[in-house]
Parts: C-alpha cells; structure tokens; sequence
C-alpha cells in the first residue's frame, strides 16, 4: 500500500516499509487512526495521523 510520510531522521518524506494501522489516544478519551511502519532508507519508526473515519 506504500504510504508516504515524514521521516525525522532523514529529514524528508519517504515511504514506509511494514505498515499497519493503529489507534492511538486522542484529546478527550477519543481514539485517532494513525499508519505506523519503518523508513525504507533508514529504518526509523515512523508515525502518520490519518483523517478520522465519518
């Protein structure tokens, strides 16, 4: 599904290798969809919040 993201380390967008959705805590107890994996180039953790589903 090659999902694009910003990676910290690399200090640039790259694509992210093993991703799975998650939910992680939001504001107010709210859950918040995000896509996690590991950077292509450097093998960095990366996160990316995803819009919430209506």
């Amino acid at each position: 599904m090659a999902t694009e993201a910003y990676c910290v380390k690399c200090k640039a967008k790259s694509t992210m290798d093993d991703e799975k959705e998650v939910a992680m805590k939001g504001k107010g107890g709210t859950e918040r969809r995000a896509m996690t994996g590991t950077c292509v180039k450097c093998k960095t953790k990366m996160f990316k919040i995803l819009a919430s589903k209506k």
